[in-house]
């Protein structure tokens, strides 16, 4: 079977099924531009891209001057056509119309100016040119197909054959169907991403230490992806990266709900500084009125006082602690405070000497839990959210990014291949960034060897995976822009 004498119905078909499968939309616009011009012989043609309210030019060839201009290419610096009704192919999308002219020198309907001038400034003659409009199945207009010069079997110019209107009517209408599916999953998926920019923004804007984590890792995930494209193209195919890098901007949703005073603690004592502070410049303020009532003593109380402040102060922010020092912590726990209302209380309450007792960091291990619980928010938040295809494991990997492969991670101690590929990386990638970060308030950065020789050590207790840490290494996308 054939459609029209020189037209095959196989070709048809397998252009139905290239424009239902390519996923492309630059891709899609040039082979319908290209089928048409073969199926009528053309020499030229241009796919325009409807955008508000004008049509921008997507892909141009004139086959007989050697010329394509694609924007895949990045080389189409043409002006768009404004959708009014002073150009032929905005008439067609105008009225939702195929045109189709003889000779566009003998049209009185259309602006055919600039065309001409085309012909005086290269040499060459506009004369047949069929233009479709090419509508979705809503009966939008998508965008346009403009064809010039059919020619016969000796490649004489002639008129585009009514013929072939109808052919290019059911190209270009099944390719806009296609075309309108393609953009509409754009569409969704361009909201998506602003979804999560805006989640994540909102996590930035609560806390300022934290602000440049997510961001960070983005950037050695993409720079990663690239590199490992070049090394190993089958460990992360490039359909996964979207998704993956998706993972990354959500790791840390679950933070929103974290409290402020946890997860920007900077100190161990946080929040009650300012209380431990008063209630030794009350005691120290009462046993000076004792001295000056004459009462024996108060200069060694005071000077117990101040000591104990200056060693507070001291340790409040310091990185590690040693046991001497944890021991001078419960030393100083007992000792007794006056307060203005004559009565005693210990220099430091019970929590106050959890707090101080922090050997590393700043967090108590009931703050630790209260951050550690925000991959559990993170995962039940993300389980709202409906992730298909492609992006059906984004939760998964973006929760999973505490889990270490012996087990001895959290919330769910998975272990070996339990935690796949994609999760063993965001680890990666969530921790080096934890140690060699500018912003934390409760440590200074780390150098960058220095932290591979930790991630190295975690690797050597079975924590993180081995192949994935080197690759990142000589990847070198740890390195900040």
């Amino acid at each position: 079977m054939r459609i029209k004498d020189d037209y095959p119905i196989d070709r048809f078909l397998d252009l139905a099924l290239a424009l239902t499968t390519e996923r492309q939309l630059d891709v899609l616009f040039d082979m319908i531009l290209t089928e048409s011009m073969d199926l009528t012989r053309c020499d030229g043609g241009t796919v325009y891209v409807k955008s508000g309210e004008q049509l921008e030019f997507e892909s141009l060839y004139t086959r007989s001057k050697g010329v394509h201009m694609s924007r895949l290419d990045g080389d189409v610096s043409l002006p768009p056509v404004q959708l009014n009704r002073s150009s032929v192919c905005a008439c067609a999308a105008i009225d939702k119309k195929l045109i189709n002219l003889p000779d566009i020198y003998d049209s009185k309907e259309y602006d055919f100016s600039g065309a001409k001038k085309y012909d005086s400034l290269n040499d060459y003659r506009t004369r047949s040119m069929l233009v479709v409009p090419m509508i979705d199945d809503n009966r939008n207009v998508i965008g346009v197909l403009q064809l010039i010069n059919a020619a016969d079997e000796n490649g004489d110019v002639i008129p585009f054959d009514k013929g072939y209107e109808r052919m290019i009517s059911a190209m270009t209408s099944l390719a806009s169907v296609s075309l309108h599916n393609r953009m509409l999953a754009k569409e969704v998926l361009d909201i998506l991403h602003s979804f999560v920019r805006v989640m994540i923004g909102a996590v930035d804007t609560r806390s300022p230490y934290n602000a440049n984590h997510t961001k960070s890792m983005v950037s050695y995930g993409e720079k990663f992806l690239k590199y490992a494209a070049e090394k190993e193209p089958d460990l992360f195919p490039e359909n996964e990266w979207d998704p993956l890098l998706m993972s990354i901007w959500l790791h840390d949703l679950g933070k929103l709900v974290i409290p402020l005073e946890v997860m920007d603690k900077e100190s161990r004592l946080g929040d009650a500084l300012p209380d431990v502070m008063h209630r030794i410049e009350v005691a120290i303020l009462c046993e000076k009125i004792r001295g000056l009532s004459g009462e024996e003593g108060t200069d060694e109380a005071i000077g117990r006082l101040n000591d104990a402040r200056d060693f507070i102060l001291d340790i409040n922010k310091a990185g590690f602690l040693p046991d001497e020092k944890l021991e001078r912590v419960r030393q100083i726990a007992a000792i007794q405070c006056l307060t203005s209302e004559g009565d005693t209380v210990p220099l430091l309450t019970d929590d106050e000497v959890v707090s101080l007792s922090v050997r590393k960091g700043t967090l108590t291990d009931e703050e630790r839990h209260i951050i550690e619980t925000h991959v559990e928010y993170t995962e039940s938040m993300l389980s709202e959210m409906v992730f298909k295809g492609l992006y059906e494991r984004v939760p998964e990997w973006a929760s999973g990014h505490h889990e270490f492969i012996n087990g001895t991670g959290y919330p769910h101690k998975k272990k070996g291949d339990e935690i796949p590929k994609e999760t063993r990386l965001i680890t990666i990638l969530d921790i080096y960034d934890a140690l060699t970060a500018e912003d934390r308030p409760y440590k200074p950065p780390m150098p960058t060897e220095k932290a591979f020789a930790i991630l190295r050590d975690m690797e050597s207790e079975g924590k993180l995976d081995k192949k994935l840490l080197d690759m990142f290494y000589e990847s070198g996308a740890w390195r900040r822009d």
